[in-house]
């Protein structure tokens, strides 16, 4: 059962908010002044033309005096239209910056983290949020900040304009903001959990939804199609609920809002005209304060629209930073284990709790040993791989490697100890050498080719450019099997003391992965092996065969032995060959 990564409270948004501000103060303060001189460019339109009002209605205009002020009219629009193309590109910088920036700690976070808080998250929540919520808060850096910080900066200038030609009139505008602020409170107060709640949905809808499609073969087979659809059914039904109740915040925010900030025009012409009746205000000041009221109208609507949209970018914010929260890989030196030697005592284990996979798991894995482990599908086999490489730890008992506990071992001090290979490899965008000398980057290209030799990959002497090839994507596609053998080869190039292999051979052809495990043999000569696998001529090759069935050991002991004892290993043997 995948369990879901933390989400950071209010408090550490707002703490990475200030931190995020400060760090980036030298692009926020020239976004900032390049926005107040665009919205400052904004007053002097409508000013002037204010006041061609006022000369023609005094008679005081000239033709010179019309068309100078009609020339400053025409060059305060220029300005402004300059002014804020640069405010918003470096506003667009800004949030491109602090973009990346974000990708960068989530991703190198996400690397620092244990690999087991990793797998444990599940797929669907880790990719989620690289994903959905990166994109999220990146619309909000590239789309909403710029005309946030426009629109905002233009509203205290043109605010300040009004309340300094007419402060009645300026109070004819502020009228609006307290019929708004109860229905965006009431907004605020429910739209964070909402978005987090939309997000957690979406996060377990492509968990298994990823699920079903990598498991497409077992679902057939084991005929569980009518299952798969109804847990998508219902992940979708959740999905929906949790969007529609995005949705209804929304269709009471935006209509509310848009109605209140309708009212200061209305307001402010009939009060004005009250005004200019009785002499109270020139005719030029009004017209002047009315097109600035008509300018701020428009901005308290966007606003009000990207508080929808602040509210999701806060939400996959909060779903960043959480995995701040989570705790790093040690990187200080841990116990040094005193030989080679792995125990496990009374070892159990539960994905799920209450059901435990192992049931007191009792073993002593001889250094230089070579140890199969078979038995049944779900008997635990793989999950005694997971416990020994130290991907996980145990519920209880013991997993000692050298007296130290598997989980007390620092990440390097592990690595160098014991390797676990399993059934999924990956190949990295990339040249070939790359994509080898991960385990060893200071090898040279006869380590690197020596590796490949060592797990048959005679296939690289036919690469158009060597170990230079470009693979992945974009470049020379490996199948699985080569796939696979660029994964064993990096364990040539580790040379770890113990070697835990799950299964790592089973994307190979029959007779490739018999002459792979002989080459391998003979690499890991004195090393100590524990195989996991099904093909049984690798129990045959080694020293001991552990079954497990049901979560526990029921036979140890050398293949001979147990094949003349007659047990559950004899009739998997027999069930293998086909002999009765």
């Amino acid at each position: 059962m995948s369990e879901r990564l933390p989400v950071a409270d209010r408090t550490q948004v707002r703490r990475d908010t200030t931190e995020l501000l400060r760090t980036e103060r030298g692009r926020v303060t020239r976004l900032v002044v390049l926005t107040l001189l665009a919205g400052a460019a904004g007053l002097v339109g409508p000013y002037l033309l204010g006041r061609i009002i006022d000369m023609v209605e005094d008679g005081t205009a000239t033709l010179a005096a019309v068309d100078l002020m009609a020339v400053g009219v025409v060059v305060a629009a220029c300005a402004q239209l300059v002014l804020t193309r640069y405010a918003r590109r470096s506003t667009y910088r800004f949030g491109e910056h602090v973009l990346r920036r974000l990708r960068e700690d989530f991703v190198g976070r996400a690397l620092s983290l244990p690999t087991r808080v990793v797998e444990r998250s599940g797929t669907g929540d880790l990719t989620t949020r690289a994903s959905a919520d990166v994109a999220t808060v990146g619309e909000t850096l590239r789309g909403a900040l710029p005309d946030i910080a426009l629109h905002t900066f233009q509203l205290v200038v043109l605010f300040g304009a009004i309340f300094w030609i007419s402060p009645l009139l300026g109070l004819c505008v502020v009228v609006s903001i307290p019929l708004v602020v109860p229905v965006v409170r009431w907004y605020l107060r429910r739209s964070r959990q909402a978005y987090l709640a939309e997000g957690s949905t979406l996060s377990g809808a492509l968990e298994n939804v990823s699920a079903t499609a990598e498991g497409g073969r077992t679902v057939e087979g084991l005929g569980i199609q009518g299952d798969r659809i109804e847990m998508t059914d219902r992940d979708v039904g959740l999905l929906y609920r949790a969007r529609r109740g995005t949705l209804r915040l929304r269709t009471v925010l935006f209509p509310f809002a848009e109605g209140g900030f309708m009212m200061p025009s209305a307001i402010a012409l009939l009060v004005g005209g009250v005004l200019y009746l009785n002499g109270g205000i020139a005719l030029g000041a009004l017209v002047t304060c009315l097109l600035y009221i008509e300018q701020a109208v428009n901005p308290m609507i966007r606003l009000t629209q990207w508080v929808e949209q602040i509210q999701r970018a806060t939400a996959s914010f909060a779903r960043l930073r959480g995995m701040q929260r989570l705790p790093e890989e040690s990187t200080t030196p841990g116990p040094v284990p005193e030989g080679d030697g792995i125990t496990l005592v009374d070892v159990r284990y539960a994905y799920v709790p209450g059901h435990d996979v192992l049931r007191g798991i009792d073993l002593e894995i001889r250094p230089g040993e070579r140890i199969a482990v078979v038995g049944p599908s779900g008997a635990g086999k793989t999950t005694i791989g997971r416990l020994l490489s130290g991907a996980d730890v145990p519920g209880s008992g013991r997993v000692l490697v050298g007296g130290v506990p598997v989980g007390a071992l620092s990440p390097g001090v592990l690595r160098e100890r014991v390797v676990l290979v399993d059934q999924e490899h990956h190949v990295f965008t990339g040249s070939l050498r790359e994509n080898i000398a991960i385990a060893a980057p200071d090898a040279d290209d006869t380590r690197l080719l020596a590796a490949l030799a060592a797990v048959d990959a005679g296939w690289v002497r036919d690469l158009p450019e060597g170990l230079d090839t470009a693979v992945g994507s974009g470049g020379v596609d490996l199948d699985p099997a080569r796939a696979q053998q660029v994964a064993l080869a990096r364990v040539v190039l580790l040379d770890p003391h113990t070697v835990v292999l799950d299964e790592a051979t089973s994307l190979l052809d029959p007779r490739t992965a018999r002459a792979a495990e002989r080459s391998l043999a003979a690499v890991l000569e004195g090393r100590t092996v524990i195989a996991i696998a099904h093909r049984l001529h690798t129990a045959h090759d080694a020293d001991r065969v552990a079954v497990v069935e049901g979560g526990r050991i029921t036979e140890i002991g050398p293949h001979d032995e147990l094949i003349a004892a007659g047990g559950a290993y004899a009739a998997l043997w027999a069930s293998w060959h086909g002999t009765d």
